[in-house]
């Protein structure tokens, strides 16, 4: 069996759930929650899930491209997405709808899109049914995120639909971290140090 044959086997990390430890270092993505949306012996890419921006709304996304939205799509929230490429937007949704430009299919029952018809589909009111708005995305280098799990960064954890989509962006953290059966309130910053 070759390395990457072995790397394929033991771990594919598409369209589960990082969730940060405490103490992990990143103030970035302290608290974080994370979906891949692409996992490969090339490095990885996911969505930070609950960092609600709190000066930015869709609204403001949609006028700066002159895009005249419905109510309920200036409402929506943006999210800080992660440190790489802030300035451009990602929409994490449902998998009802797909781009005729490209959208990415991800395990689980979600999609991403990074096109601008998209947005153009939503301020119409005939997007995806559930979506998300992030601007910029998490980013790893080969190896890179696995060092950091197994250095105690991360742990990882099933994406439900319910906690993607629905779960309130203060909770997620916590709602991630009960999936696993671990008591938020019972980590430490110090765990795993003699």
């Amino acid at each position: 069996m070759t390395d990457k044959d072995q790397h394929d086997d033991q771990m594919d990390l598409t369209g589960k759930l990082l969730v940060a430890m405490p103490g992990m270092g990143d103030p970035r993505f302290e608290h974080s929650v994370v979906l891949l949306c692409a996992y490969s012996d090339k490095g990885a890419m996911g969505l930070i899930l609950n960092k609600p921006s709190p000066d930015i709304r869709m609204s403001d996304v949609l006028d700066q491209l002159e895009i005249s939205p419905v109510e309920d799509a200036a409402a929506m929230v943006v999210h800080f997405g992660g440190p790489v490429e802030t300035g451009r937007g990602f929409v994490l949704h449902s998998q009802d709808y797909q781009s005729h430009l490209h959208t990415l299919l991800v395990t689980g029952g979600f999609a991403m899109t990074a096109t601008m018809d998209i947005l153009e589909e939503i301020a119409r009111g005939q997007g995806p049914d559930r979506a998300l708005m992030m601007l910029g995305y998490a980013g790893w280098g080969p190896g890179q995120l696995e060092s950091e799990i197994a250095r105690n960064g991360w742990l990882t954890a099933d994406a439900s639909r319910a906690l993607v989509f629905d779960t309130p962006a203060r909770d997620k953290w916590t709602a991630a971290l009960e999936s696993l059966g671990v008591d938020p309130v019972l980590l430490s910053a110090d765990a795993g140090r003699a």
